[in-house]
C-alpha cells in the first residue's frame, strides 16, 4: 500500500490510487513508486480513482491488486477513471478452478475472551433477551404492533429487552418455494436465541397456518414457556388474548440472566450498503481483519450479497477448504446468476447510483471492495437462503441473499446472526432485528450522522489497523454483554424483509 497526504493505493500491483480528498486539475502529487510526480489532468472527486500511469484502450486497469475492468478509452497518467472511460470485463458464464489457498489451520494465538449472554434452551447463546411477536400473515400486522407496544410498556427494562413486532406482507397469496420460503425464515426467526419468548400471531384462514407453522418449528413449538400461539379469527378479543400470552411469557423471560459465554461462540453478520470509494480501503477492510480474528478464536462470520460476489467470486472460491464447499460455491453463484436470468435482467445491472457517486466504477470495483469484509480466513460452509447455522460452526460461511440491505440482513439473522457489522460510506439508519453496528468508511460521515453511526472505520487514516481493530473488537463486546446499544436499536429502527420470488395470487 502507497499513500501520500491526497491518494491511496491500495495494492503495488494497482495502476490506480484513490483520492482520499477532491483533487483539482493541475494538482501536482508526489510519486508513490519513487519515480516522477503526478499532475491531475481532471477535476477527481474525493473517493474516486486516478490513473498512475498511461492506461491503453483495452487495458485492464488493476485495483486491490486484481482487475476491476478495462479502460474503454486511452486514459492518460493523472486522468479521472470512471464510468466515462472504464468498462466491466465479466462475462455471463465464466469458468471456475479450483486453486486452494487456505493458507492452513487458522487459529487466535491466545485465550479466547468472554462475554456475557443468555443460555437458552437449546444450548445455543443470545446477546439480547426480547420478546418476539411473529406474524404468519400480513393480516395482522398492526394487530402485532399494537401489542408490541403494549408489551414494550409494560414489560421492557429489567431482564427484557425490548418488546417487538417483525410485520411483513406474506404469509398468503403464496404458492409452492414461494410459500415455503416465507414459513422457513418466519420460523427461523422464531427459533433466534435473541429472543427470550415468542408469541406467533396468525389471522385464522392463510396458507401460513398455524399447523404448518408447528411443522415449521418442530421442538421449539411444545416450548410453552417460550413460545405461544394466537389465532386472531378464533377469540372474541384477540388484542386483550394477546395481552394475556405476553404477560404469560414475559414471566418466563424475566427469568432469564446472563452469564459468561465464550466469545467464540458468537456469530456476525458481514454487510455493506451506501458503499462509497472508500469502503473497501477502510471500513470493509476493517471488517475483514476482525473477521480474521473472530475466526480465528472460533466464532462464526456470515457473508451473504451474492451479487456483490460477481467479479470477486474467485477469491472466495480459492479460499474453500475442501473442493467440495468449492463446487458449493460455484453453484451458489452460478444459481443466482440463473435467477437474474429467468426474471430477463441484466446479471451485472450494478453498482447502483450512490456507488457511482461514490467512486465505485464497476461491478468488478464494487466486488472487490465488498469481499473485503470477509478478511483472509478459509471459508469452511456454503448455505441456502433460509438455511439455519449450527453453533459452533465457526469460519467464514458464505450464506445465498441478494444484495438488497434489508433482505440480507434479515437472511443472516436467521440464518443465527446475533449482531451485524454494517459498513457504509454514505449512511443508511436501517437496523436488523438484531443489533446493527453500522461501521462508517469516512469521519466526515461518522460525523454528520452521528444518530446513525456506531464506529468510525476512518480513524484508521491515523491510527493504523492494530489500534482500530482492537478498539471494534472491545466495542462489539461491549455490545454483544448488553453494556452499549447501537443506534439502530436506539432509534427503534429494526425490521425484516423476506426475499419473495413467485406470483402472488
Amino acid at each position: 500500500m502507497g499513500k501520500t497526504e491526497k491518494v491511496i493505493r491500495i495494492n503495488g500491483n494497482d495502476n490506480v490510487a484513490v483520492a482520499l480528498f477532491p483533487l483539482k486539475k493541475g494538482d501536482v502529487l508526489p510519486s508513490l513508486d519513487g519515480g516522477a510526480s503526478i499532475t491531475v489532468e481532471d477535476d477527481i472527486p474525493g473517493g474516486h480513482k486516478i490513473a498512475l500511469s498511461d492506461i491503453e484502450a483495452g487495458e485492464r486497469v488493476v485495483k486491490y491488486g486484481f482487475p476491476i475492468g478495462a479502460a474503454s478509452v486511452r486514459i492518460v497518467r493523472g486522468g479521472h477513471v470512471h464510468t466515462h472511460n472504464l468498462r466491466t470485463l465479466l462475462s455471463e458464464s465464466p469458468e471456475y478452478h479450483y486453486h486452494p489457498a487456505c493458507g492452513g489451520k487458522w487459529k487466535y494465538p491466545g485465550d479466547i475472551p468472554e462475554i456475557s449472554g443468555f443460555r437458552r434452551g437449546d444450548g445455543r447463546a443470545g446477546i439480547r433477551n426480547e420478546i418476539w411477536i411473529i406474524p404468519t400473515v400480513g393480516c395482522v400486522n398492526k394487530t402485532a404492533e399494537t401489542l408490541a407496544r403494549w408489551g414494550d410498556r409494560e414489560f421492557a427494562g429489567g431482564a427484557i429487552d425490548g418488546v417487538y413486532a417483525w410485520t411483513h406482507p406474506y404469509g398468503c397469496s403464496q404458492m409452492g418455494d414461494d410459500h415455503e420460503t416465507t414459513k422457513t425464515i418466519l420460523a427461523d426467526l422464531a427459533k433466534h436465541p435473541n429472543a427470550g419468548a415468542v408469541l406467533i400471531l396468525s389471522l385464522g384462514c392463510e396458507n401460513n397456518t398455524i399447523e404448518g407453522f408447528r411443522e415449521a418449528l418442530g421442538p421449539y413449538a411444545e416450548d410453552s414457556g417460550r413460545t405461544a400461539f394466537l389465532s386472531a379469527q378464533e377469540c372474541e378479543d384477540e388484542i386483550a388474548c394477546g395481552k394475556a400470552l405476553l404477560a404469560a411469557l414475559a414471566d418466563r423471560a424475566e427469568k432469564a440472566k446472563r452469564e459468561p459465554v465464550k466469545l467464540s461462540e458468537l456469530m456476525v453478520g458481514l454487510k455493506c450498503g451506501g458503499s462509497d470509494g472508500f469502503s473497501g480501503i477502510t471500513a470493509n477492510a476493517l471488517v475483514g481483519r476482525l473477521c480474521d480474528t473472530l475466526c480465528g478464536m472460533g466464532a462464526s462470520a456470515i457473508l451473504t450479497e451474492v451479487p456483490e460476489m460477481f467479479g470477486a467470486e474467485h477469491l472466495l472460491m480459492d479460499r474453500c477448504e475442501t473442493r467440495e464447499l468449492f463446487d458449493k460455491t460455484v453453484d451458489l453463484i452460478v444459481h443466482f446468476k440463473e435467477y437474474y436470468r429467468s426474471h430477463n435482467q441484466v446479471v451485472y445491472e450494478n453498482p447502483s447510483p450512490g456507488n457511482k457517486a461514490g467512486g465505485i466504477t464497476t461491478l468488478e470495483d464494487k466486488s472487490c471492495g465488498c469481499v473485503q469484509k470477509g478478511g483472509a480466513a478459509p471459508v469452511r460452509g456454503v448455505y441456502r437462503y433460509g438455511e439455519r447455522i449450527a453453533p459452533g460452526r465457526g469460519g467464514l460461511l458464505l450464506l445465498e441473499g441478494p444484495g438488497n440491505d434489508l433482505v440480507s440482513a434479515t437472511a443472516m439473522t436467521a440464518a443465527g446472526a446475533h449482531l451485524i457489522l454494517f459498513t457504509t460510506g454514505r449512511g443508511t439508519p436501517l437496523g436488523a432485528p438484531v443489533p446493527t453496528v453500522k461501521i462508517s468508511s469516512n469521519t466526515a460521515l461518522a460525523k454528520k450522522k452521528k444518530n446513525w453511526i456506531d464506529f468510525d472505520a476512518g480513524a484508521l487514516f491515523d491510527a493504523g489497523m492494530e489500534a482500530v481493530c482492537s478498539d471494534l473488537l472491545e466495542f462489539i463486546m461491549d455490545i454483544a454483554s448488553g453494556r452499549r446499544k447501537t443506534q439502530n436499536e436506539l432509534n427503534g429502527y429494526r425490521e425484516i424483509a423476506i426475499f419473495k420470488d413467485g406470483v402472488t395470487l
